[in-house]
């Protein structure tokens, strides 16, 4: 397992760069453009990314005039935002998966793999614990701090539930999107503010 780390380690670096990223996704744009036609997959694919842009700069025009030279340049920035999102929801699943069948190659010991998967998990839970060690006064004893802060008495997991956590980061999107929209009102040319009152 360290090895396949140690050699995947320049690869995932490259894979996380925004660069790379951007890259990727106009490489996978052009290749539905080029190659849509030919595999009746990549033309549904097409199609439907076609469609969906269209009827998205459709929805803009209601708010904005989409002029000659705005009309290509949204459609390109909406058809690489939505194949970014698209490639983004396909590795979040795809990781998902893969901590999943490593979770049961570990359980069922799988190629006798789980010695290397629990030594592998313990660095990084280690890692991970060094942190809060390092700030534990020398006159607590290590069994109380660690069952004062490593892990709640009741067994309940040391962060909200899920609720209360989707509903923080919801509200703070929203924060961040309506100072956005303050500042397109008062300093630039587009009355957001107007758009979403009329909208409204």
């Amino acid at each position: 397992m360290g090895a396949i780390r140690l050699l995947a380690a320049p690869i995932r670096r490259i894979a996380r760069s925004r660069l790379f990223q951007f890259a990727a996704v106009v490489a996978i744009i052009l290749l539905l453009d080029h190659y849509a036609y030919d595999y009746a997959a990549l033309h549904a694919a097409a199609d439907g990314l076609k469609n969906i842009v269209a009827a998205t700069v459709q929805l803009c025009s209601d708010f904005f005039r989409v002029g000659i030279l705005t009309d290509p340049v949204l459609q390109v920035a909406l058809m690489i935002a939505y194949v970014y999102v698209i490639c983004l929801v396909i590795f979040v699943l795809l990781r998902f998966a893969t901590r999943k069948a490593v979770d049961l190659v570990g359980r069922s010991n799988f190629l006798w793999l789980r010695t290397s998967i629990a030594r592998e998990r313990g660095i990084a839970a280690y890692r991970a614990w060094v942190p809060l060690e390092t700030i534990r006064p020398a006159d607590y004893p290590q069994d109380k701090w660690e069952q004062e802060f490593a892990w709640p008495a009741d067994n309940k997991p040391p962060y909200p539930p899920l609720p209360q956590r989707v509903l923080r980061e919801t509200s703070s999107v929203v924060a961040i999107l309506a100072v956005a929209a303050v500042l397109l009102q008062y300093l630039t040319p587009f009355p957001v503010l107007s758009w979403l009152r009329e909208l409204i």
